[in-house]
């Protein structure tokens, strides 16, 4: 045996091994410390591991552990990678802020995920937005929160079969809350995606419900449903499945029940009305607003199958739905929410969103975006309902377009880099620009000024390597200009040719883009700290670029797409010599999975790579094109890498989650058959509890461990 202590450097920049005489173990300290039992999953998890580790062990008294192991060289930079990765995975998350109505408090709901219990702990942060003030209220049962007033949130909690709602009660001087309240429960333990009217007293929220629409007998039928003998599911039409699940007898309703402050007490109600009881409708998650009297919700066109289109309609009815109106014309396609995001064509998912406004009162609608080419993600009115802003992916940014401002001249919002995780940001003295729009003038916005309020990641951050740098390229091709991002490993030198590993990353979507945000999953900086120069490339089919440009890719996943990638990855290595060109690989998932497969039997294009990494990919275009959830989702028939198995030869590692209805594990376990039956190095990776991502933190940590193993055989980073 041989052992081997981890030491670090007078930084603490690095770390690096040395042998200990007479010893037979390894010993990780604090530093390095993660759970002995992710450690297990690792070193102990699989048969042909190449770390031949024989037995972990904890540390008592201290944070680390250690293993023995019967090898004479210990892959060191192994132990400082999943470091990396489980300091990374263990980073604040901050949601979106919700500020309240008199604009001096946000609440910010975060999370951490621990490694110690295998759990997320979210809490909300009481954010004081005129001097960045935090107040933190832990969440030990999670749930959903939101504002009733200026001071009261509402907090609700599903706990042991019950669902119950509670108020907190927050004071600004000092920053704080009163305990817990409890309002009352519901009978129904689904209840999400609440919005409160405070002048109708009124809550709105999203439940199943069974076919008779009734929230009061929603747990005496699931008892029935779950004793019924036996486990079949039966279909008479398709969207029998979706995304991870499969369609069962209930369907997401809207529901209202009054919610008032009586005697210094709120009130929930015992009336429950479903406003889309006996319409043939069902709720689209939250995409739904509400006023004092009414509430505006999308919903799939009854008429048409649903796994075969993609037309949503508008519908406007009173809280306990009488008087139903669709605003919609019927005819197009998408709907996302009186102001809505609305796409042209049914039956394409990523056509551009145009912004409709609706004047009720004049039963009138109008396109406020016909003629601009870019794509908002999302829209909000100003309090007097005279401006809007939206957020729109622009050259793989995202971007604030003058089209709503909020309340006060200043819009609070989450925001992320490749960097860092969410932190809540202001945008402020948006006063003046509102003033120049609306008297038809160019917003000047040079008196704006973007501060940043919080800071939950700046310690955890702190303790990760920084990143090498970040430059962008162009390059012309077919007469217009493609895009790439490079990232550079820590220690990249301009002018030591020949020295680095560099990987390709493909984006999924198709229809999507590499934007410069946080991500624990194919975030390009985790793979430069692993000595990687990375290139992420936005092709054909790219969003924020123009809809032109996204349409190029319909029918052409082959075409296009894949010659940008081409070109733009020559473009790399022409330009930056630093790169070894021996030593060169790719991954990418969903589309980027497709293009991975894709690649792999066309080596006469000349990407040159080593090794490849699929996730989540197709195999069969033809087999998907029936098999996924919505059938509206064609891809390119023609460019089906199934056709081009007998020219398969680079070493590939495929991924798939069991849990994928969007596309299906058999694509996956094809590309891992073909391969082997090939005799080219291949190896599965299968996560059965996860769908199209993988959101489990612990398989997150396994994902990037199987991926930088498989690299590391064949190039060596």
């Amino acid at each position: 045996m041989v052992s081997w202590s981890l030491v670090t450097n007078r930084r603490k920049e690095y770390e690096y091994a040395r042998p200990v005489q007479g010893a037979s173990i390894v010993e990780l300290s604090p530093l390095t410390s993660f759970t002995l039992d992710a450690l297990r999953s690792f070193l102990l998890g699989s048969k042909r591991s190449s770390y031949a580790v024989e037995s972990v062990i904890p540390n008592s008294g201290s944070n680390g552990c250690r293993f023995v192991s019967s090898k004479a060289k210990l892959n060191v930079a192994w132990l400082t990678r999943v470091r990396a990765l489980y300091l990374r995975l263990t980073l604040y998350g901050l949601g979106a802020p919700l500020p309240n109505d008199v604009g001096d408090l946000a609440i910010v709901p975060t999370s951490t995920y621990s490694f110690q219990d295998r759990k997320s702990h979210k809490s909300l942060s009481i954010l004081a937005l005129n001097d960045g003030r935090t107040y933190d209220i832990p969440l030990p049962d999670g749930g959903d929160a939101f504002w009733l007033d200026s001071r009261t949130i509402a907090h609700r909690v599903t706990k042991d079969v019950t669902q119950s709602l509670y108020t907190i009660t927050i004071t600004t001087s000092p920053l704080s809350s009163d305990p817990f309240s409890l309002v009352g429960s519901f009978p129904i333990t689904t209840a999400s995606a609440f919005r409160y009217s405070p002048s109708a007293q009124r809550l709105v929220f999203s439940a199943y419900v069974y076919p008779d629409g009734l929230v009061e007998t929603v747990k005496e039928q699931d008892t029935a449903y779950e004793n019924r003998g036996n486990s079949a599911l039966v279909y008479d039409e398709t969207f029998e499945r979706q995304w991870d699940t499969w369609v069962g007898p209930k369907s997401k309703a809207l529901i209202s029940v009054s919610l008032a402050k009586s005697g210094g007490k709120w009130v929930l109600g015992e009336a429950y009305a479903n406003a889309l009881k006996g319409t043939g409708l069902f709720g689209e998650a939250d995409d739904y607003d509400v006023s004092q009297t009414h509430i505006i919700f999308t919903a799939k066109d009854p008429q048409l199958p649903k796994a075969m289109h993609t037309r949503q309609n508008i519908y406007y009815v009173t809280h306990d739905g009488k008087d139903l109106r669709q605003l919609t014309s019927g005819v197009q396609g998408a709907t996302l929410p009186f102001a809505w995001l609305e796409l042209a064509l049914n039956g394409h998912d990523s056509d551009r969103a145009k912004v409709v406004v609706y004047d009720i009162k004049k039963d009138v609608r109008f396109t406020i975006t016909e003629d601009w080419g870019r794509f908002p993600d999302s829209i909000i009115f100003s309090p007097s309902s005279s401006l809007i802003y939206a957020t729109v992916g622009d050259r793989a940014r995202i971007k604030l377009f003058a089209l709503a401002p909020i309340s006060g001249g200043k819009a609070i919002f989450a925001l992320s880099s490749l960097t860092s995780p969410n932190e809540v940001y202001e945008l402020s003295g948006l006063d003046a620009a509102e003033r120049d729009l609306l008297a038809g003038k160019q917003a000047d916005v040079n008196g704006t000024t973007l501060t940043r309020l919080t800071s939950f990641s700046a310690a955890g951050r702190a303790k990760i390597s920084p990143p090498g740098r970040t430059s962008g390229s162009k390059a012309r091709l077919r007469g217009r200009t493609r895009t790439a991002m490079w990232y550079a490993p820590p220690g990249f030198e301009r002018g030591v040719n020949g020295k680095w590993p560099a990987v390709m990353l493909i984006h999924g979507g198709p229809e999507s883009a590499r934007y410069d945000q946080w991500s624990t999953h194919w975030n390009p900086n985790v793979f430069a700290s692993q000595g990687y120069v990375v290139v992420a490339i936005n092709p054909t089919g790219s969003t924020s670029f123009g809809q032109d440009f996204t349409d190029g890719i319909n029918q052409n996943w082959g075409g296009r797409p894949i010659q940008d990638l081409l070109m733009g990855w020559k473009y790399i290595l022409q330009n930056y010599p630093e790169i070894d060109q021996s030593r060169t690989v790719a991954a990418g998932a969903s589309y980027g999975g497709y293009a991975i497969n894709w690649i792999q039997g066309n080596p006469e294009l000349g990407f040159g790579f080593k090794a490849l990494v699929c996730h989540d990919g197709i195999f069969d275009t033809t087999y998907t094109s029936y098999a996924t959830d919505e059938l509206f989702f064609v891809p390119s028939r023609k460019y089906s890498p199934a056709y081009t198995v007998s020219k398969w030869s680079t070493p590939q590692l495929t991924i798939h989650g069991s849990k994928d209805y969007r596309l299906p594990e058999g694509d996956g376990i094809a590309v891992f058959h073909a391969l082997q039956q090939l005799g080219v190095p291949s190896r599965l990776l299968i996560f059965p509890d996860e769908n199209h991502w993988v959101l489990n933190a612990g398989n997150s940590l396994k994902w990037h461990h199987e991926v930088f193993r498989w690299f590391d055989q064949f190039v060596g980073a």
